[in-house]
């Protein structure tokens, strides 16, 4: 008999942990980066859409399988997979998460690391005083980059940091740490709002962002809008089932889902009127590469009042948004040993998580400390920017959305109506009418959604 698995204290609990795994620097800077490129306005409607055709119905369908299983990814579709066409070879999908979630751990867990180093700066002064030379900033960064012991030093205090509240199980550990994050997450957000209400830029950005005009929306940017609408959920990564699977019964799958979305998507508009009033006040060159926030970004807020608070305020948010998204990449991994390999969770923590800092090493010493790690590139491309580059395009631009796509088909031609249906209902289940419409989402629309964003990757595009 195997002991009863752990749960979330209740509704809030699920929610707070799961939308604090969404949340990330997708939200803080993938999405206003890319709104920016879109034109704005035209472009977020779109993504609006995409969210509710593509991310919604694949979000309740992976949470679905997590607490209809009560498993791991890999034990969730060996439990569901019995008697089912295709048999054990669905397993696959689960292994797939799991060893997406351990790969993107290991290199997300550097540039979270950074985060720690810049929030110590902010509050010494030592960024603002590099901040008002901004080639002194760009040559300190570059340094930082190529330093090896300063990299793993700071990989290993955000991975530690990360270990240790997973560590403590479900109840003491995630959740326990998801309530204390996500409404000072929250709240420092609604300040950097509010802040940003007195910037020159601040209506301009509103305008941009709320402005619709179709016209100046692309066939790329349609298509950029699906990606991003199921990559900032984080969902094809196993997150999403290993946190189902800890829901309990009583709870409603497609309201809590809905409300992870909505919460995602609001925190995503606020960073992009965050920084948009920054952008058009200052009109400062916007790039795609995330190094942005640790090199330009911190000279445009020494140009603002009170530049050292916003800039520690900014740089506390973003450790904050990728502490909880670390939380739940670990414990996709853990829970796969706890349930695979019968391991305890203290155990399971720290194994898994010391084996994936020793991994992400390589991720830290290749930004220019190591020149043999720097240049490995992925077969068939020029350059992915070495390891770190190489692991973060397969990831993200493969792993993810097959990843999304099987989950899509496994949940709408695999399991039966019967078992979705009864699923979704439980938890005093109240949308039993809009079911026929999640059914042909699932099965249709977002499995089309998702099959387009893997052929603009084989045609050249990318999206993290």
């Amino acid at each position: 008999m195997s002991k009863q698995r752990a749960q979330w204290s209740g509704h809030l609990g699920f929610i707070l942990a799961a939308a604090g795994s969404a949340i990330g620097l997708g939200n803080l800077w993938k999405f206003p980066y890319i709104t920016f490129e879109n034109n704005g306005g035209a472009f977020v409607l779109v993504y609006l859409a995409a969210i509710a055709v593509v991310g919604v119905p694949i979000m309740v369908a992976e949470v679905l399988i997590g607490r209809k299983s009560q498993r791991n990814p890999v034990g969730a579709f060996r439990v569901l997979v019995q008697g089912k066409p295709g048999g054990r070879a669905w397993m696959g999908v689960g292994f797939l998460g799991v060893m997406t979630g351990f790969i993107i751990l290991s290199y997300y867990c550097v540039i979270a690391g950074w985060t720690l180093r810049y929030i110590l700066m902010a509050v010494s002064g030592e960024l603002g005083a590099l901040a008002h030379h901004p080639e002194a900033l760009q040559s300190f960064f570059g340094e930082f980059l190529a330093n090896p012991y300063q990299q793993i030093l700071c990989h290993s205090l955000f991975m530690g940091a990360t270990i240790g509240v997973v560590f403590f199980g479900v109840g003491k550990g995630i959740e326990r740490t998801a309530r204390f994050l996500m409404p000072i997450l929250l709240s420092i957000l609604v300040m950097l709002v509010i802040y940003s209400i007195w910037t020159p830029g601040f209506k301009q950005a509103i305008g941009f962002l709320f402005r619709p005009n179709f016209s100046e929306l692309t066939a790329g940017g349609v298509l950029e809008a699906l990606g991003h609408s199921f990559f900032t959920l984080s969902l094809g990564m196993g997150t999403m089932l290993t946190y189902g699977s800890y829901m309990r019964k009583r709870d409603s799958i497609p309201r809590a889902a809905l409300t992870i979305c909505v919460l995602d998507t609001l925190i995503a508009i606020m960073a992009c009127i965050i920084m948009f009033s920054i952008i058009f006040s200052y009109d400062f060159e916007v790039t795609k590469s995330s190094t942005i926030l640790f090199t330009t970004v911190p000279v445009v807020f020494f140009q603002l009042p009170g530049g050292a608070v916003v800039s520690a305020l900014f740089y506390l948010l973003v450790a904050f948004a990728a502490l909880t998204s670390t939380i739940s990449l670990l414990e996709v991994v853990s829970s796969y040993a706890i349930d695979e390999l019968g391991w305890g969770r203290r155990r399971a923590a720290l194994t898994t998580g010391s084996a994936i800092f020793v991994f992400g090493i390589l991720s830290a010493v290749s930004m220019g400390g190591n020149a043999a790690l720097s240049n490995i590139n992925f077969i068939g491309r020029p350059s992915t920017g070495g390891v770190f580059g190489t692991l973060d395009y397969m990831a993200s631009n493969w792993f993810l959305p097959v990843g999304g796509l099987l989950i899509a088909l496994f949940v709408g031609w695999i399991l039966t109506t019967g078992e979705t249906r009864k699923e979704l209902e439980e938890g005093h289940g109240t949308l039993a009418r809009l079911y026929p419409v999640w059914l042909f989402l699932i099965r249709f629309a977002a499995p089309a959604a998702v099959a387009a964003i893997i052929v603009s990757v084989l045609l050249g595009a990318e999206y993290q």
